[in-house]
Protein backbone atom coordinates (compact mmCIF):
# COMPACT_ATOMS: atom_id res chain seq x y z
CA UNK A 1 0.00 0.00 0.00
CA UNK A 2 1.41 3.14 -0.92
CA UNK A 3 0.34 6.54 1.21
CA UNK A 4 1.24 9.63 -0.13
CA UNK A 5 0.84 12.98 2.32
CA UNK A 6 0.47 16.42 1.51
CA UNK A 7 1.75 18.81 4.02
CA UNK A 8 4.30 17.99 6.68
CA UNK A 9 2.84 20.28 9.53
CA UNK A 10 1.88 18.14 13.05
CA UNK A 11 -1.32 16.71 11.08
CA UNK A 12 0.89 15.19 8.41
CA UNK A 13 3.87 14.49 10.68
CA UNK A 14 1.38 12.22 13.31
CA UNK A 15 -0.18 10.54 10.68
CA UNK A 16 2.72 9.50 8.74
CA UNK A 17 4.00 7.85 12.51
CA UNK A 18 0.99 5.85 12.63
CA UNK A 19 0.83 4.64 9.22
CA UNK A 20 4.25 3.42 9.69
CA UNK A 21 3.52 1.68 13.02
CA UNK A 22 -0.01 0.61 11.88
CA UNK A 23 1.35 -0.53 8.72
CA UNK A 24 5.22 -1.79 8.23
CA UNK A 25 5.17 -3.34 4.70
CA UNK A 26 3.50 -0.18 3.21
CA UNK A 27 5.28 2.97 1.61
CA UNK A 28 5.03 6.30 3.38
CA UNK A 29 5.48 9.37 2.16
CA UNK A 30 5.53 13.30 3.30
CA UNK A 31 5.74 15.83 1.17
CA UNK A 32 6.35 19.89 2.96
CA UNK A 33 6.54 22.86 0.35
CA UNK A 34 9.32 24.67 2.32
CA UNK A 35 12.59 23.35 3.09
CA UNK A 36 14.27 22.26 5.95
CA UNK A 37 12.61 19.60 8.64
CA UNK A 38 9.17 19.54 9.61
CA UNK A 39 7.93 22.56 11.95
CA UNK A 40 4.48 23.57 14.12
CA UNK A 41 4.15 26.74 12.96
CA UNK A 42 2.67 27.44 16.38
CA UNK A 43 6.23 27.73 17.90
CA UNK A 44 6.79 30.83 15.53
CA UNK A 45 5.71 33.28 17.89
CA UNK A 46 8.18 31.76 20.56
CA UNK A 47 10.68 31.78 18.30
CA UNK A 48 10.36 35.97 17.37
CA UNK A 49 10.15 36.33 21.28
CA UNK A 50 13.50 34.36 21.56
CA UNK A 51 11.87 31.98 23.66
CA UNK A 52 13.50 28.97 21.65
CA UNK A 53 15.43 28.83 18.43
CA UNK A 54 14.71 27.25 14.82
CA UNK A 55 15.48 23.86 15.84
CA UNK A 56 12.85 24.71 18.57
CA UNK A 57 9.78 25.05 15.76
CA UNK A 58 11.00 21.61 14.87
CA UNK A 59 8.58 18.84 15.39
CA UNK A 60 10.91 16.05 15.84
CA UNK A 61 14.47 16.88 16.80
CA UNK A 62 16.29 14.07 16.65
CA UNK A 63 18.48 14.05 13.61
CA UNK A 64 17.54 11.29 11.27
CA UNK A 65 14.03 10.90 12.70
CA UNK A 66 12.11 10.50 9.43
CA UNK A 67 14.62 7.98 7.81
CA UNK A 68 15.01 5.77 10.83
CA UNK A 69 11.25 5.39 10.88
CA UNK A 70 11.10 4.72 7.10
CA UNK A 71 9.26 8.21 6.05
CA UNK A 72 10.33 9.36 2.85
CA UNK A 73 10.74 13.35 3.14
CA UNK A 74 9.92 15.37 0.19
CA UNK A 75 9.81 18.81 -1.17
CA UNK A 76 7.50 19.86 -3.39
CA UNK A 77 4.00 21.93 -3.71
CA UNK A 78 0.86 20.06 -4.96
CA UNK A 79 -0.19 20.93 -8.28
CA UNK A 80 -3.52 18.93 -9.16
CA UNK A 81 -4.96 15.45 -8.11
CA UNK A 82 -5.81 12.31 -10.60
CA UNK A 83 -8.22 10.26 -8.68
CA UNK A 84 -9.05 8.25 -11.33
CA UNK A 85 -5.59 7.51 -12.17
CA UNK A 86 -4.32 8.05 -8.23
CA UNK A 87 -1.65 10.07 -8.76
CA UNK A 88 -0.53 13.57 -6.96
CA UNK A 89 1.19 16.22 -9.86
CA UNK A 90 3.57 18.01 -8.01
CA UNK A 91 4.37 21.41 -9.29
CA UNK A 92 7.64 20.36 -10.44
CA UNK A 93 6.44 18.06 -12.98
CA UNK A 94 6.62 14.68 -10.47
CA UNK A 95 4.40 12.24 -10.18
CA UNK A 96 3.72 9.98 -7.24
CA UNK A 97 0.80 7.38 -7.45
CA UNK A 98 -0.71 6.32 -4.44
CA UNK A 99 -3.55 4.08 -3.16
CA UNK A 100 -4.55 6.55 0.11
CA UNK A 101 -3.74 10.19 -0.48
CA UNK A 102 -4.21 12.39 3.21
CA UNK A 103 -4.29 16.18 2.16
CA UNK A 104 -2.93 17.90 5.04
CA UNK A 105 -1.83 21.15 3.71
CA UNK A 106 -3.14 23.26 6.26
CA UNK A 107 -4.16 27.43 4.82
CA UNK A 108 -2.06 30.23 3.63
CA UNK A 109 -2.17 33.77 4.59
CA UNK A 110 -4.65 35.94 3.57
CA UNK A 111 -3.49 38.81 0.95
CA UNK A 112 -5.46 42.04 1.25
CA UNK A 113 -6.28 44.07 -2.01
CA UNK A 114 -4.67 47.32 -0.51
CA UNK A 115 -2.44 49.49 -2.45
CA UNK A 116 1.52 49.07 -0.96
CA UNK A 117 0.76 45.44 -0.17
CA UNK A 118 3.98 44.73 -1.64
CA UNK A 119 6.30 47.40 -0.53
CA UNK A 120 9.54 45.82 1.38
CA UNK A 121 8.60 45.90 5.39
CA UNK A 122 5.48 43.87 4.45
CA UNK A 123 4.78 40.63 5.88
CA UNK A 124 2.55 38.05 7.12
CA UNK A 125 3.78 35.83 10.00
CA UNK A 126 3.13 32.64 9.00
CA UNK A 127 6.47 31.02 7.67
CA UNK A 128 10.00 30.55 9.16
CA UNK A 129 10.90 32.82 6.36
CA UNK A 130 8.38 35.39 7.58
CA UNK A 131 9.82 35.17 11.16
CA UNK A 132 13.58 35.55 9.76
CA UNK A 133 12.40 38.75 7.78
CA UNK A 134 10.47 40.17 10.98
CA UNK A 135 13.63 39.36 13.42
CA UNK A 136 15.77 41.26 10.63
CA UNK A 137 13.87 44.32 10.70
CA UNK A 138 12.61 44.53 13.81
CA UNK A 139 14.02 46.27 17.30
CA UNK A 140 13.13 47.23 20.36
CA UNK A 141 11.46 50.85 19.88
CA UNK A 142 10.30 49.72 16.26
CA UNK A 143 6.91 51.56 14.75
CA UNK A 144 5.12 48.17 14.00
CA UNK A 145 1.22 48.15 12.34
CA UNK A 146 -0.67 45.16 12.75
CA UNK A 147 -3.32 44.42 10.08
CA UNK A 148 -5.57 41.96 12.22
CA UNK A 149 -6.92 40.94 15.61
CA UNK A 150 -7.92 37.80 15.42
CA UNK A 151 -7.27 34.52 17.05
CA UNK A 152 -3.88 34.59 15.08
CA UNK A 153 -3.14 38.22 15.12
CA UNK A 154 -3.79 37.89 19.04
CA UNK A 155 -0.50 35.36 19.61
CA UNK A 156 1.62 37.33 16.97
CA UNK A 157 0.90 41.12 18.73
CA UNK A 158 2.39 38.67 22.11
CA UNK A 159 5.26 38.35 20.24
CA UNK A 160 5.75 41.88 18.70
CA UNK A 161 5.03 43.25 22.21
CA UNK A 162 7.73 41.04 24.17
CA UNK A 163 10.65 42.96 21.65
CA UNK A 164 9.77 46.32 23.20
CA UNK A 165 8.48 47.81 19.73
CA UNK A 166 5.55 50.81 19.46
CA UNK A 167 2.73 48.51 18.74
CA UNK A 168 -0.94 49.78 16.84
CA UNK A 169 -3.02 46.96 15.95
CA UNK A 170 -6.02 47.43 13.50
CA UNK A 171 -9.02 45.39 13.40
CA UNK A 172 -11.62 45.78 10.51
CA UNK A 173 -14.30 44.52 12.80
CA UNK A 174 -16.07 45.26 15.75
CA UNK A 175 -13.77 44.24 18.62
CA UNK A 176 -11.23 42.03 19.20
CA UNK A 177 -10.79 38.30 18.19
CA UNK A 178 -14.97 38.19 17.31
CA UNK A 179 -14.41 34.69 16.23
CA UNK A 180 -13.39 33.80 20.08
CA UNK A 181 -14.96 35.89 22.60
CA UNK A 182 -17.73 37.44 23.14
CA UNK A 183 -18.54 41.60 22.88
CA UNK A 184 -18.28 41.94 26.77
CA UNK A 185 -15.05 39.73 26.77
CA UNK A 186 -13.52 41.27 23.87
CA UNK A 187 -13.53 44.81 25.33
CA UNK A 188 -12.05 42.89 28.80
CA UNK A 189 -9.19 41.77 26.07
CA UNK A 190 -9.04 44.89 24.27
CA UNK A 191 -8.48 47.41 27.91
CA UNK A 192 -6.04 45.02 29.09
CA UNK A 193 -3.73 45.53 25.48
CA UNK A 194 -4.24 49.00 25.49
CA UNK A 195 -3.38 49.33 29.45
CA UNK A 196 0.26 47.27 28.52
CA UNK A 197 0.67 50.26 25.78
CA UNK A 198 -0.75 48.52 22.82
CA UNK A 199 -3.06 51.12 20.62
CA UNK A 200 -6.11 49.06 19.65
CA UNK A 201 -8.20 50.63 16.39
CA UNK A 202 -11.26 48.65 16.10
CA UNK A 203 -13.96 49.35 12.73
CA UNK A 204 -11.48 50.57 10.57
CA UNK A 205 -9.38 49.22 7.62
CA UNK A 206 -5.81 49.78 6.63
CA UNK A 207 -6.32 51.56 2.94
CA UNK A 208 -2.91 52.25 2.02
CA UNK A 209 0.52 51.72 2.52
CA UNK A 210 3.06 53.84 1.21
CA UNK A 211 6.63 54.84 1.12
CA UNK A 212 7.84 57.50 3.33
CA UNK A 213 11.50 58.05 3.03
CA UNK A 214 12.41 54.89 4.92
CA UNK A 215 9.76 54.15 6.69
CA UNK A 216 6.03 53.42 5.96
CA UNK A 217 2.66 55.40 6.30
CA UNK A 218 -0.15 53.43 6.63
CA UNK A 219 -3.16 55.04 5.98
CA UNK A 220 -6.47 53.67 7.12
CA UNK A 221 -10.36 54.04 6.17
CA UNK A 222 -11.00 56.55 9.44
CA UNK A 223 -8.62 59.02 8.33
CA UNK A 224 -6.28 58.07 10.45
CA UNK A 225 -2.21 57.35 9.81
CA UNK A 226 0.82 56.16 11.46
CA UNK A 227 4.30 55.67 10.67
CA UNK A 228 5.43 52.26 10.74
CA UNK A 229 8.93 50.64 10.44
CA UNK A 230 6.98 47.05 9.95
CA UNK A 231 3.63 46.03 8.97
CA UNK A 232 2.29 42.75 9.59
CA UNK A 233 -0.58 41.53 7.79
CA UNK A 234 -2.79 38.59 10.45
CA UNK A 235 -5.85 39.37 8.19
CA UNK A 236 -6.86 35.63 8.56
CA UNK A 237 -6.13 32.31 6.56
CA UNK A 238 -7.65 30.36 3.42
CA UNK A 239 -7.39 26.58 3.42
CA UNK A 240 -4.69 25.59 0.30
CA UNK A 241 -7.54 23.48 -1.87
CA UNK A 242 -6.76 25.10 -5.06
CA UNK A 243 -4.73 22.07 -6.31
CA UNK A 244 -8.15 19.71 -5.85
CA UNK A 245 -10.09 21.25 -8.95
CA UNK A 246 -11.37 18.94 -10.85
CA UNK A 247 -9.74 16.06 -9.01
CA UNK A 248 -14.02 15.26 -7.36
CA UNK A 249 -13.04 15.98 -3.89
CA UNK A 250 -15.90 18.22 -2.37
CA UNK A 251 -14.94 21.42 -0.96
CA UNK A 252 -16.37 24.44 0.71
CA UNK A 253 -13.66 26.73 2.66
CA UNK A 254 -12.08 23.13 3.00
CA UNK A 255 -12.30 19.78 2.11
CA UNK A 256 -15.66 18.36 3.34
CA UNK A 257 -14.73 15.26 5.20
CA UNK A 258 -16.95 12.70 7.30
CA UNK A 259 -15.95 11.34 10.67
CA UNK A 260 -13.76 8.87 9.71
CA UNK A 261 -12.04 11.80 7.79
CA UNK A 262 -12.20 10.74 4.44
CA UNK A 263 -13.60 13.25 1.44
CA UNK A 264 -16.04 12.97 -1.31
CA UNK A 265 -13.63 10.68 -2.85
CA UNK A 266 -12.90 6.83 -1.47
CA UNK A 267 -9.59 7.09 -0.44
CA UNK A 268 -8.88 10.62 -0.20
CA UNK A 269 -8.44 11.74 3.30
CA UNK A 270 -7.49 15.41 5.03
CA UNK A 271 -6.98 16.55 8.36
CA UNK A 272 -6.28 19.87 9.89
CA UNK A 273 -7.23 23.03 9.19
CA UNK A 274 -7.65 22.46 4.61
CA UNK A 275 -10.66 20.02 6.60
CA UNK A 276 -14.23 21.08 7.18
CA UNK A 277 -14.99 18.41 9.53
CA UNK A 278 -18.25 17.44 11.68
CA UNK A 279 -18.66 19.45 14.88
CA UNK A 280 -18.74 18.31 18.20
CA UNK A 281 -22.58 18.23 19.16
CA UNK A 282 -24.04 19.19 16.28
CA UNK A 283 -24.57 18.60 12.93
CA UNK A 284 -22.66 21.28 11.28
CA UNK A 285 -18.72 20.77 9.30
CA UNK A 286 -16.72 23.55 10.65
CA UNK A 287 -12.91 24.44 10.29
CA UNK A 288 -11.40 24.57 13.74
CA UNK A 289 -7.05 25.87 13.10
CA UNK A 290 -5.72 24.55 16.33
CA UNK A 291 -3.11 21.93 16.69
CA UNK A 292 -4.40 19.96 19.36
CA UNK A 293 -7.68 19.11 16.48
CA UNK A 294 -5.20 18.84 13.72
CA UNK A 295 -3.41 15.65 15.59
CA UNK A 296 -6.56 14.04 16.75
CA UNK A 297 -8.16 14.08 12.94
CA UNK A 298 -4.61 13.37 11.61
CA UNK A 299 -4.34 10.08 13.96
CA UNK A 300 -8.09 9.29 12.94
CA UNK A 301 -7.21 9.62 9.03
CA UNK A 302 -4.34 6.79 9.73
CA UNK A 303 -6.13 4.13 10.80
CA UNK A 304 -8.69 4.47 8.50
CA UNK A 305 -6.05 4.72 5.70
CA UNK A 306 -4.36 1.70 6.85
CA UNK A 307 -7.63 -0.08 7.36
CA UNK A 308 -8.56 -0.01 10.65
CA UNK A 309 -12.09 1.21 11.40
CA UNK A 310 -12.25 4.75 13.60
CA UNK A 311 -14.26 7.40 14.04
CA UNK A 312 -13.66 11.20 14.97
CA UNK A 313 -16.09 12.43 18.07
CA UNK A 314 -16.37 15.95 16.62
CA UNK A 315 -14.26 18.96 16.12
CA UNK A 316 -14.65 20.49 19.58
CA UNK A 317 -14.22 24.59 19.97
CA UNK A 318 -10.63 24.87 21.93
CA UNK A 319 -9.43 28.35 22.01
CA UNK A 320 -6.79 29.26 24.54
CA UNK A 321 -4.99 32.51 24.28
CA UNK A 322 -2.64 33.84 26.46
CA UNK A 323 -2.61 37.89 25.58
CA UNK A 324 0.44 39.85 27.08
CA UNK A 325 0.03 37.68 30.59
CA UNK A 326 -4.10 37.72 30.36
CA UNK A 327 -5.31 33.69 29.37
CA UNK A 328 -8.74 33.74 27.69
CA UNK A 329 -10.09 30.89 26.82
CA UNK A 330 -13.59 29.68 24.64
CA UNK A 331 -14.62 26.25 24.53
CA UNK A 332 -17.71 24.52 22.37
CA UNK A 333 -20.52 26.60 20.93
CA UNK A 334 -19.35 29.53 23.10
CA UNK A 335 -21.66 31.82 20.91
CA UNK A 336 -24.46 29.86 22.71
CA UNK A 337 -28.33 28.96 20.94
CA UNK A 338 -31.45 30.94 20.72
CA UNK A 339 -33.93 30.20 23.70
CA UNK A 340 -36.31 28.42 21.51
CA UNK A 341 -33.85 25.53 21.08
CA UNK A 342 -33.64 25.24 24.97
CA UNK A 343 -30.35 28.11 25.14
CA UNK A 344 -29.95 30.07 28.17
CA UNK A 345 -26.94 31.43 29.86
CA UNK A 346 -24.99 33.22 32.83
CA UNK A 347 -22.29 35.91 32.63
CA UNK A 348 -20.61 37.01 35.41
CA UNK A 349 -17.34 39.54 34.99
CA UNK A 350 -15.11 41.88 37.72
CA UNK A 351 -13.54 44.71 35.28
CA UNK A 352 -11.00 45.45 37.56
CA UNK A 353 -9.39 42.37 38.63
CA UNK A 354 -10.02 41.51 33.89
CA UNK A 355 -11.72 38.34 35.24
CA UNK A 356 -14.97 37.29 33.33
CA UNK A 357 -17.03 33.73 32.81
CA UNK A 358 -19.89 33.26 30.70
CA UNK A 359 -21.86 29.56 30.78
CA UNK A 360 -23.97 28.57 27.71
CA UNK A 361 -26.90 25.77 28.18
CA UNK A 362 -29.19 23.81 26.05
CA UNK A 363 -31.38 22.34 28.20
CA UNK A 364 -29.51 20.87 31.31
CA UNK A 365 -26.16 20.50 29.58
CA UNK A 366 -23.19 22.78 29.05
CA UNK A 367 -22.15 23.49 25.92
CA UNK A 368 -20.13 26.17 25.49
CA UNK A 369 -17.95 28.59 27.42
CA UNK A 370 -15.85 31.55 27.43
CA UNK A 371 -13.57 32.80 29.94
CA UNK A 372 -10.79 34.97 31.44
CA UNK A 373 -8.44 34.77 34.00
CA UNK A 374 -10.16 31.26 35.08
CA UNK A 375 -7.41 29.28 33.91
CA UNK A 376 -8.68 26.32 36.74
CA UNK A 377 -12.18 26.20 35.12
CA UNK A 378 -10.29 25.15 31.84
CA UNK A 379 -10.25 21.10 32.59
CA UNK A 380 -13.91 21.18 34.31
CA UNK A 381 -15.07 23.12 31.74
CA UNK A 382 -14.15 20.46 28.89
CA UNK A 383 -15.07 17.57 30.59
CA UNK A 384 -18.50 18.59 31.47
CA UNK A 385 -19.10 19.66 27.76
CA UNK A 386 -17.47 16.79 26.34
CA UNK A 387 -18.88 14.36 28.73
CA UNK A 388 -22.53 15.60 27.57
CA UNK A 389 -22.99 15.86 31.21
CA UNK A 390 -26.79 15.87 32.47
CA UNK A 391 -26.43 18.59 35.23
CA UNK A 392 -29.95 18.58 36.28
CA UNK A 393 -30.74 20.53 39.18
CA UNK A 394 -26.95 22.00 38.54
CA UNK A 395 -27.66 23.56 35.90
CA UNK A 396 -30.43 26.31 37.93
CA UNK A 397 -27.41 26.66 40.59
CA UNK A 398 -24.94 27.95 38.05
CA UNK A 399 -27.32 30.07 36.80
CA UNK A 400 -27.09 31.70 39.76
CA UNK A 401 -24.01 31.26 40.69
CA UNK A 402 -21.42 30.27 37.85
CA UNK A 403 -18.09 30.10 39.92
CA UNK A 404 -19.55 26.80 41.13
CA UNK A 405 -18.41 24.53 38.49
CA UNK A 406 -15.71 22.71 40.27
CA UNK A 407 -18.78 21.59 42.88
CA UNK A 408 -21.31 20.89 39.88
CA UNK A 409 -18.46 18.81 38.06
CA UNK A 410 -17.73 16.62 40.95
CA UNK A 411 -22.05 16.03 42.02
CA UNK A 412 -22.38 14.92 38.74
CA UNK A 413 -19.48 12.57 39.00
CA UNK A 414 -20.40 11.57 42.28
CA UNK A 415 -23.84 10.67 41.21
CA UNK A 416 -22.59 9.02 38.06
CA UNK A 417 -20.45 6.53 40.34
Amino acid sequence: MRHVILGNGPAGVVAAEALRKLSPPDTVTLVGDEPGPPYSRMAIPYLLMGDIDEQGTWLRKEPGHFERMGIALKEGRAAAVDASKREVRLESGEVLAWDRLLVATGSRPNRPPIPGIDLPGVHPCWTLADARAIAARVRKGSRVVQMGAGFIGCIILEALASRGVELVVVEMGDRMVPRMMPPRASEMIRAWCEREGVHVVTGARVAAIEQAGSALSVKLTDGQAWAADLVISATGVTPNTAFLEGSGVACNGGVLVDERMESSVKGIFAAGDVSRAPEFDTDRKIAYAIQPTAVEQARVAALNMAGREATSPGALAMNVLDTLGLVSVSFGQWHGVPHAQGGSWVEEMDRDRFRYLRLEFRDDRLIGATSLGHTEHAGVIRGLIQGRVRLGGWRERLLANPSRLMEAYLARAQAAS
